[in-house]
């Protein structure tokens, strides 16, 4: 594996921050990140896991953040985390004994996919009408939170629209208050995947702490920007830059 030069570091430092604003305001930066570190050099298994620290760290100061702001209802977190983090155990064991040279189209592909979900299925971020449930209200949604917990541990990027979908879409919670248990819940499964990834040797620490510090600050700029501007607005910039890192990973 090649050694990340400083101009790439600062571009991974960059790409980090960018990722996380769009992560806490709804999801799919990591769809961002991910290929970039392919195309910066590492290898995808490796990719996969290094983004696995800044995941942690911005879940931490996402949720931080909007509980301050006293968004985030804390009532629901167990039962929403006990599927989520039981299927990112499964999927992160899948991850890490999979070949590389298979795994990298595999997410490269599956992260185009999630982008042009994310842009033509509008009504996954509005809300049903009815008060919020709580997931045995909905059996559905164990399903669901435990489908978003297998792909999270697998790849983890554009996680957050997939539990979004749940959060929004079957338990009828608004979207910032979704967006604060989705950082929970990340956080948490988030944790034991990057457990998993360091017991299989598929972290690269330099470029993981260096996401770590700009998913920091990322996050805090986030949730201030999440309270001003419309989550929508996000989608086209995300399919436009997973298209554009995912060719740039492909040719490398």
């Amino acid at each position: 594996m090649e050694e990340l030069s400083y101009q790439g570091l600062a571009i991974l430092a960059a790409a980090g921050m960018l990722a996380t604003v769009i992560n806490v305001m709804a999801g799919g930066g990591g769809m961002i990140v991910l290929p970039a570190l392919i195309a910066l050099g590492l290898p995808a298994d490796v990719a996969n896991g290094t983004y696995r620290l800044g995941v942690v760290t911005q879940s931490i100061a996402g949720s931080t953040a909007l509980h301050r702001h006293g968004k985030l209802d804390t009532s629901q977190l167990v039962p929403i985390m006990i599927p989520t983090v039981l299927g990112a155990a499964i999927g992160a064991l899948i991850a890490t004994r999979i070949p590389r040279e298979l795994l990298k189209p595999i997410m490269l592909v599956t992260m185009v996919i999630m982008a042009s979900l994310i842009v033509f299925r509008k009504q996954t971020l509005i809300a049903p009408e009815g008060p919020p449930l709580v997931p045995k209200e909905a059996p559905r949604a164990y399903v669901g939170l435990f489908l978003a917990g297998l792909y999270g541990g697998f790849i983890q990027a554009g996680v957050g629209f997939v539990l979004l979908s749940v959060l929004v879409g079957t338990l009828r919670h608004d979207l910032v208050g979704a967006n604060a248990i989705k950082l929970v819940a990340t956080l948490a499964f988030g944790t034991v995947a990057l457990g998993i990834f360091v017991w299989a040797g598929q972290v690269s620490w330099t470029p993981a702490i260096v996401l770590a510090v700009a998913s920091i600050a990322g996050a805090r700029l986030g949730v201030k920007v999440m309270l001003k501007v419309p989550v929508p607005a996000l989608r086209w910039l995300v399919f436009v830059c997973v298209v554009a890192t995912s060719i740039a990973a492909w040719i490398r």
